[in-house]
């Protein structure tokens, strides 16, 4: 195989690391302040999944743009202000599309700033490749974050109010659980999907290593 035929290869798998293998939330544990605040209904998990991989995106294609101009004295301060600018222009395009979601999420916006995957994968990734790749790591782990967010988000919202984004599932008869949107309810349901995705992954490699040793 030629290095022109390995580099798509290489570019997708950027991108599909992110969903999966180092997923920020289900294999890195990144991020767990939003993760855990915010994910008590679908449509604030939503929000803050898309609002935190614009602004992945976003950084991550200026530092990797800028990489070779940033002196290296002062990279965390200037990947810092860079993700700020960003959060900015999130929260003020959230507050102007609706005044109850910027509302439902709080401090939280304006904690990505601080968020450990976005200023890890700027400093990580994005300060050290082109941007065509930076910008398919910021969108795979962008988009594995909200995943992530979506289904704890969902599970929450199901169990603890009987509804998906607002829309109800059950009949009156339904007992909601108040704890799931509790914050107590974050720890269980996260808790709960890391079991099932560590139970997936140990599986696939029992499987992996029974089908080599027939092989072998």
């Amino acid at each position: 195989m030629t290095a022109r035929n390995r580099q798509p290869v290489m570019a997708t798998d950027e991108f599909i690391k992110g969903l999966w293998r180092e997923n920020p939330v289900f294999v890195q544990v990144l991020g767990m302040c939003p993760v855990l605040a915010v994910s008590n209904t679908a449509l604030n998990a939503l929000a803050m999944g898309l609002a935190t991989t614009f602004v992945m995106l976003m950084s991550n294609l200026l530092v990797s743009t800028l990489r070779n101009f940033i002196p290296k004295q002062v990279r965390i301060a200037t990947y810092i202000l860079i993700i700020a600018t960003f959060v900015t222009i999130v929260d003020y395009a959230i507050e102007a599309i609706s005044l109850d979601l910027h509302k439902s999420l709080g401090a939280f916006i304006s904690l990505i700033v601080v968020n450990c995957l976005i200023l890890g994968r700027a400093e990580a990734f994005a300060s050290k490749n082109r941007v065509g790749h930076a910008v398919l790591d910021a969108l795979g782990m962008g988009i594995g974050f909200t995943l992530a967010l979506l289904c704890l988000g969902g599970v929450r919202e199901v169990l603890g109010d009987g509804a998906l984004f607002g829309v109800a599932l059950f009949p009156d008869a339904f007992e909601p659980w108040i704890v799931m949107i509790l914050p107590s309810g974050g720890f269980f349901t996260l808790a709960g999907w890391l079991l099932v995705i560590n139970f997936i992954k140990q599986r696939k490699e029992a499987n992996a290593a029974g089908a080599q040793e027939i092989t072998g």
